[in-house]
C-alpha cells in the first residue's frame, strides 16, 4: 500500500509538470462539444435539446484520450529505464501501474467536471436526481479504470510513445460507431449491427438516461462490459509488466 500511493504521487506530480497533455484532455472534449452542439446540432433532428443527448457522449470521448496519456506514460517509463531502476527497489510492479491508472482516473475526472460545467453553460439541463449523478459518475469512473488499465498493458508493450499514442486514434474514433452523437437507429442496418454490440454504446445509454431522469435499461449490460474490461485489462496489464520485469 505505501508503494502504491508513492506511485500514485509519483504520478500525478508528473501530470501536474506536463500540463499540455491536461490542458488538451480538458480542452479537446469541450471543443468537441461545442462543435458538435453548435455547428451540427441543428441539422440533428431530436425530441429534446441536442445538448442533453450528447454531453453523456462527449464524457465517454474524453476518458478515451486521457486513457491515451496513461499508455505514454507508462511507455515512456518502461523506455527510459525508469522501471529498471524501480526493479532495484522493493517495488511491486502492480504499484508501478497503479500510480499511472489512478493518476488517469484523476485527470479524467477534472476533465469530466470541465465538460459538464461548460455544457450547463451551453445550455445542459439534466433531470438527474443526486442518487441518478452518483450511479453515473460512478459507471463512468468504473469505465474509465478499465480503460486506463488497458491502456497500462498496450503502454507496457508499445516500442515508442509515438506508438502508444495511436491508442489515442482508436479510443476517439469507436464513439463515432456508437449512440454518442446520433441514435443508433440512424444508421445502416450493418453499422446499426456494430453499434449495438460494442462496450460503449450501453455506457453512453446508461448514463444518458440516468441524467435525464430516465429509466436506464441498459445498466446491467454497462456494468457487466466495464466490469469485464476491468477484470481482462487488470489481469493482463499486470501479467504483461511482471514478465517483461522478469527479463
Amino acid at each position: 500500500m505505501t508503494a502504491s500511493l508513492t506511485m500514485i504521487g509519483r504520478s500525478i506530480r508528473l501530470s501536474r509538470r506536463n500540463l499540455d497533455l491536461v490542458f488538451m484532455a480538458i480542452v479537446l472534449p469541450v471543443l468537441m462539444m461545442a462543435l458538435f452542439v453548435y455547428v451540427f446540432g441543428g441539422a440533428i433532428s431530436s425530441t429534446r435539446s441536442y445538448v442533453d443527448y450528447v454531453v453523456p457522449g462527449i464524457l465517454v470521448l474524453c476518458t478515451g484520450y486521457g486513457a491515451t496519456s496513461t499508455a505514454m506514460s507508462v511507455t515512456d517509463d518502461m523506455r527510459k529505464g525508469v522501471v529498471d531502476r524501480f526493479r532495484s527497489m522493493p517495488i511491486s510492479g502492480f504499484s508501478v501501474l497503479t500510480g499511472h491508472v489512478v493518476a488517469s482516473v484523476a485527470r479524467n475526472g477534472l476533465a469530466t467536471f470541465a465538460v459538464v460545467l461548460v455544457a450547463l453553460l451551453m445550455g445542459f439541463r439534466p433531470a438527474a436526481s443526486f442518487g441518478s449523478w452518483i450511479l453515473a459518475m460512478g459507471l463512468l469512473a468504473l469505465y474509465v479504470l478499465a480503460l486506463s488499465w488497458l491502456a497500462a498493458g498496450l503502454g507496457v508493450i508499445a516500442r515508442t510513445v509515438e506508438s502508444a499514442s495511436l491508442f489515442g486514434f482508436f479510443m476517439l474514433f469507436i464513439p463515432y460507431l456508437s449512440s454518442a452523437f446520433v441514435p443508433v437507429a440512424t444508421m445502416p442496418s450493418w453499422l446499426r449491427v456494430v453499434s449495438e454490440h460494442q462496450p460503449i454504446t450501453p455506457v453512453i445509454e446508461t448514463v444518458r438516461a440516468l441524467l435525464n431522469g430516465q429509466e436506464a435499461t441498459s445498466g446491467r449490460l454497462a456494468l457487466a462490459w466495464s466490469g469485464g474490461l476491468l477484470l481482462v485489462a487488470f489481469g493482463w496489464a499486470t501479467w504483461l509488466f511482471s514478465r517483461i520485469s522478469r527479463r
